[in-house]
Order: C-alpha cells, then structure tokens, then sequence
C-alpha cells in the first residue's frame, strides 16, 4: 500500500469515526510525545491544538506562529503515530479563499487527514468572517480536497458563543452558521464555549444542524456517556491538556526550589527506556 493509499484510507476511517454509534473522542496534541501518549491510550484519532503548539514555540494563541511553523510540528506528529490526525489550521492563516486552500493543501500534503477552520477574524470590530465568504472557503477546500481524490475532514467552527459571550441569540446563530457551513462541504460543526453551553443547548444544536457536531470538553461540559446519549458526535478537549500538565511542572518546580525534594518528579513518572522505546527505529541516513 502507498503512502497516499494509507492516507485516504485513514481518511475514510476517521470520516466513519463521526457516524459511528460510540461518540469520537478526540485528544489534541500539542507535540510527538503528548500524541504518543493518546495512541498508546487508545484513542482511534488525534487532533492537535494551535494554543499548544504556539505555546511550545514560543507564541501566544491566534495565529502567531506562522502556518508554516504549525504545519511542520503536524508533520512530526503525523510521522510518529499509525492514527488519523486533524490538524487545527485556527482561520487558515489567511483571509481570502486562495490562501485558506493553501493551508487546506499544505495539511494533506503533510499527511494529515483532517482540519479545524475557525469563522473568527481576530478584528473585535467584525469578530466573525462574513457567512457567504466562510461558506466560500469551506467549500473552495472541498473542491481542492475532492481534486485530489482525498475526501479531508472538515471541521468548521464557529466562534458565535466566544464573540457573543452574553448573547442571547448566540444559539441561534450557531444552528444558523452550522447549516451554512455543512451545505458549503464540511463535514463537522464544532461549537466551542466557555462554559456557557448547557446541556439543553447542545441538545438543541444536535437536533438542527444537520451535520455531526463536535464540542469541546471543560469543567461544566457533562460527562461523554450524557453527551453520547445527547447525540453529540465528536469531542475535543483543545489545549486544556497542556495547561494540566504545565500545572503539573509548575508543582515540580516549586517543589524543587522550596523543599527541595523530588517526590512529584519521580513518584508516578514513566521510565527512560519506556519513552526510548516509543521512538526506538533507525533514521534514514539523509536525514
């Protein structure tokens, strides 16, 4: 089987994965080790998340880091992991159709199955992209994917609910750009909060979006068996992993430096060689 075999294959399985009847949990990785870890866990996909991989490269969230620099921390975790991979491109790194499709390329072309697209502008004046101009990007990726012979997963997601925190029609914005976005090409609706999504809401975007909708795990979201059962098809949990662990070395350090003892470091930590083995294969001399 070739490369671009083994890809559309991954492809198909991680399109299956969204009308599967166990709802799809989907961890982001920030690197090759924390994806590592998600294979090794048993998780059927991995996406990566943009707030972890900027802060791992020194910049703050929303497009900071160049696509280029993204694409190639996708590229490793691709290259180190058997699992379907969705690579979050923020808002493609561009604002006008042709550059969103060269993100859209450069992720398959990487070896990447899938992408998040977010509708957000970063402008506070017009935080959202124009519904008729996202449809356009959506569905010029699309068209570029099916040129390909590769049917990419298309995650879009809409920001309704982080640019109109106290909105009261924010639902119905959302139920409104999910429908466009799926009619343009996509394949998911992602739906992020801020813990002001409740469980009737959700209720209430499975219900009217026609398409699996995929929301992102936090400290009110309700746990995956009431989520399942809601009709929720994919979740995510963004860079929130990298925080706890960040947490977890800010508690190390302290200890070091206050008490001077080891215990958090050593107490629960996976052995040297269990992490040499995971990488434990010959590289190619040109490389």
């Amino acid at each position: 089987m070739t490369n671009i075999d083994r890809q559309k294959q991954k492809a198909d399985d991680f399109l299956a994965l969204h009308h599967a009847p166990t709802i799809l949990i989907l961890p982001n990785t920030w690197d090759v080790v924390s994806g590592k870890i998600f294979e090794l866990e048993g998780f059927m996909a991995i996406g990566t998340t943009s707030a972890g991989i900027a802060a791992t490269l020194g910049y703050a969230d929303g497009q900071k880091m160049s696509l280029a620099e993204n694409i190639e921390v996708v590229q490793r975790i691709v290259n180190n992991t058997t699992l379907p991979v969705s690579a979050d491109i923020e808002a493609g790194y561009a604002t006008s159709i042709e550059g969103v499709v060269k993100a859209a390329n450069a992720v398959l072309n990487v070896g990447a199955v899938g992408l998040n697209l977010e509708d957000s502008t970063g402008d506070p004046h017009t935080p959202l992209f124009e519904k008729a101009l996202q449809q356009g990007r959506i569905k010029a990726i699309r068209e570029m994917s099916d040129a390909k012979g590769m049917h990419l997963i298309i995650n879009a997601r809409t920001d309704v609910y982080l640019v109109n925190d106290n909105d009261t029609n924010s639902l119905r914005y959302a139920v409104d750009r999910g429908n466009a976005y799926k009619e343009a090409g996509t394949d998911c609706i992602f739906i992020p909060d801020i813990g002001n999504l409740d469980k009737q809401a959700t209720g209430i975007l499975v219900k009217e979006i026609d398409a699996p909708i995929n929301i992102i795990a936090g400290a009110t979201t309700p746990p995956i068996p009431e989520l399942q059962d809601i009709g929720v098809s994919r979740v995510s949990v963004g860079p929130r992993p990298m925080r706890a662990v960040l947490s977890l070395l800010r508690k190390i350090a302290k200890e070091l430096i206050t008490t001077g003892t080891y215990k958090l470091m050593t107490e629960s930590s996976i052995s040297y060689s269990e992490v040499n083995q995971w990488f434990a294969r010959e590289r190619n001399s040109d490389t």
